[in-house]
């Protein structure tokens, strides 16, 4: 049998090198691939050259009373064909020991608890190492609700250290807790063991044993051992084994001539015990017989008794030379098939040498192939790299060639920010890894890294974002030519890979803090009337712009970032559009060819006709400041504030997490909100000389009812 080579890298060892040389080492074992494992690891970590090891097999017999569990293994087991299946399992863990010159005892176990067997084996005959295989669906241990290894770490005793081996490794263990309190009954059978012979050990019924596995030892060879067929020569080649393979024959030889050997020797041994017993009755009865009786005892029946005695030797003498004659026979066909085995190998040997030499051949052909490969791929690479030079070096004196003859300013020369090599952002966002990960948006995802000694926030341009290079272009256009205290600070930006690095912002987005996400506490009324105020500065300030006004379009609590000091600042410029000098602030007559924005948030004159102003930001606004109160989503949420003031119920829309709201200045923020939350825009009140006003007078009555 072929056992896969692996190396255990485990740290466990058997008994951390504290294993006794006269413990007993046994190996569960079964006709999968996870036995051979077992069998491996015990050999390479707790056996030596000449030890013994116990080879157990637990016949499973399911669904059987424990009247049925007592009949013996023959009775139940199907008769020769059964038989053969356990030599044929035994026979290859015997030539792997052979090869490793380990000694084999042979046990088999009966029971509908394999666990239980196992365990109880381990706890009569004192086995302080128990190996087994892990558990698999077609192992040796086939339990749908749990595993036999498992099962056997529970119920083993404590003496006896425990290991699963899988693939050549351990993956789980049970070490002992003390020694075994006596000698195990195997160390006789061991000593007793010839060099080259293996016991087979069966299991015979326990009557006074009452559990499922009941087990004892008998020997191989019974005191009236059963009359074995003779072997004739020429069926000795439909003896071998499926298991032996040209390179081993002489493993599973040496096992037959070991059988036949012992066969001999039990026939001899049988027959001079027969004839001693007949000689001895005879004589006992010649001594129980009285003067009186020894005169009609006559000489005749004495010479047939005696001539039978001679008979039976001379029968015992023949079946001894017919038996020797067989096993020079046998000896004259082994070496044959000795000598056929080497000629294979040997045959087999320059076979493999050869599939090696053009196995080389090949590597080495291949490995120059893929030599020739780099090399012509680098010399491509090389002869690109000077291409994209020339080009450069091309456009950059054409560049320089339209300064010296123009006195028009380069557009770009107006929008200036630091630029960041995408080495340096993927430093300091450790590959853009998702621990790094802060947020997501339209445009991509935003990462918390580290430039320049400073923490920043980083948002990446996503491949497939719609209109993604042109959000970046007036970002870079609208942020790098202003500074403001409620605007986000664009730091520096990668214009080849449309990366954009702003100030962190310690406490995210508004619409975070009024979901409580990551359970932070709910904002009190004076810091949201505070931060309405500081949106509303911001959105001025773009309004305000010179010489064209800006507005922002995409206006919502996601893109309201708190610092740590929950400062709000305007972020997301991305839709933000210049209107042309003529149009003022009330004025409409800029039209866009289509609408943008947020769902919830867009103005709805301007989604329905296209014209853009300045009061589209204050229906966005208006949405907002209702947010800010209710911590509610957006969809139809004006309306359900007017019907609860026009109900007398407003104070049930308030924010719940907040207990200490003012009743009064809440619904005037409220009217307020809903003001500039008109469907018409010439409903909606003025930025600058209205909404504006009224928030900073709530933000200072905020400001002093806070606690110092």
């Amino acid at each position: 049998m072929w056992f896969p080579k692996t190396t255990s890298n485990s740290s466990i060892r058997a008994g951390n090198g504290q294993r006794k040389g006269n413990s007993i080492v046994a190996v569960a074992i079964d006709k999968d691939k996870y036995s051979q494992h077992a069998l491996k690891w015990a050999v390479e970590h707790l056996l030596t050259r000449g030890q013994t090891v116990v080879l157990i097999h637990v016949n499973h017999k399911s669904g059987l009373s424990d009247i049925s569990n007592k009949i013996h293994v023959t009775d139940v087991g199907g008769g020769p064909d059964h038989e053969k299946k356990i030599r044929d399992l035994f026979l290859t863990f015997h030539c792997f020991c052979t090869r490793k010159d380990v000694q084999c005892i042979d046990v088999i176990l009966e029971g509908t608890n394999i666990a239980k067997a196992l365990a109880e084996y381990a706890s009569e005959n004192a086995i302080e190492y128990l190996v087994l295989g892990a558990s698999s669906r077609h192992g040796f241990i086939r339990f749908k609700t749990s595993d036999v290894p498992s099962s056997v770490m529970k119920v083993a005793p404590d003496f006896c250290t425990i290991y699963v081996i899988s693939k050549g490794k351990i993956s789980s263990a049970k070490k002992s807790l003390k020694a075994a309190p006596f000698v195990s009954p195997l160390h006789e059978q061991i000593q007793e063991k010839s060099n080259n012979a293996n016991s087979f050990v069966s299991i015979a019924p326990n009557n006074n044993n009452n559990n499922n596995n009941n087990h004892s030892f008998q020997s191989r060879a019974p005191e009236k051992p059963p009359e074995k067929p003779r072997m004739m020569p020429e069926k000795l080649e439909s003896f071998r084994s499926p298991f032996t393979r040209p390179g081993r024959a002489e493993n599973a030889k040496l096992l037959e001539l070991q059988d036949l050997d012992t066969d001999i020797s039990f026939v001899g041994n049988a027959r001079q015990s027969t004839d001693r017993m007949s000689l001895g009755n005879y004589y006992d009865l010649d001594i129980g017989i009285t003067d009186r009786n020894r005169d009609d005892f006559s000489s005749s029946s004495f010479e047939s008794r005696a001539s039978s005695a001679s008979q039976n030797m001379d029968d015992g003498d023949n079946e001894m030379k017919m038996l020797k004659m067989e096993l020079v026979r046998k000896m004259g066909l082994y070496t044959v098939d000795c000598n056929e085995a080497s000629a294979a190998k040997q045959k087999e040997g320059l076979q493999q040498w050869r599939m090696e030499e053009q196995k080389r051949l090949l590597e080495e052909a291949r490995e120059a192939g893929e030599k020739e490969k780099a090399k012509s791929q680098a010399t491509m690479e090389k002869a690109e790299a000077s291409k994209r030079i020339m080009e450069l070096e091309s456009r950059r004196v054409v560049a320089e060639m339209k300064a010296l003859t123009t006195d028009d300013e380069d557009p770009d020369s107006k929008f200036e920010y630091k630029k960041y090599t995408i080495e340096e952002i993927e430093e300091a966002t450790e590959f853009f890894a998702q621990s790094r990960k802060i947020g997501e948006g339209g445009y991509g995802p935003v990462f918390k890294g580290m430039l320049s000694q400073t923490v920043v926030a980083i948002k990446v341009l996503r491949p497939d974002a719609a209109q993604g290079r042109s959000q970046f272009q007036r970002e870079v256009e609208v942020l790098s030519c202003m500074r403001h205290p409620n605007m986000v600070l664009l730091l520096g930006a990668c214009p080849e890979y449309g990366c954009l690095i702003y100030e962190y912002m310690g406490n995210g987005s508004l619409e975070d803090r009024l979901l409580r996400r990551g359970n932070t506490p709910p904002l009190s009324w004076q810091i949201r009337f505070k931060i309405a105020s500081e949106i509303a500065t911001g959105i001025l300030f773009l309004h305000q712009t010179k010489p064209e006004p800006i507005v922002h379009r995409d206006l919502k609590p996601g893109n309201i970032l708190l610092d740590e000091n929950f400062v709000s600042k305007i972020s997301d410029v991305g839709l933000a559009r210049l209107l042309p000098p003529s149009v003022t602030g009330d004025m409409t007559q800029y039209r866009m060819t289509s609408a943008a924005g947020t769902l919830c948030y867009i103005d709805p004159e301007y989604q329905q006709t296209g014209m853009l102003g300045v009061k589209s930001d204050v229906y966005s606004l208006g949405i907002m400041l209702l947010q800010l109160i209710t911590a509610r989503p957006a969809m139809g949420l004006s309306h359900h504030v007017q019907n609860a003031i026009d109900d007398g119920t407003f104070g049930k829309m308030l924010d719940p997490c907040v207990t200490d709201w003012p009743q009064d200045e809440a619904l005037g923020f409220a009217k307020l909100a809903l003001q500039c939350a008109e469907l018409r825009r010439k409903d909606r009140p003025d930025l600058g000389n209205v909404v504006l006003p009224e928030l900073a007078r709530l933000r200072d009555f905020g400001e002093e009812s806070m606690p110092p």
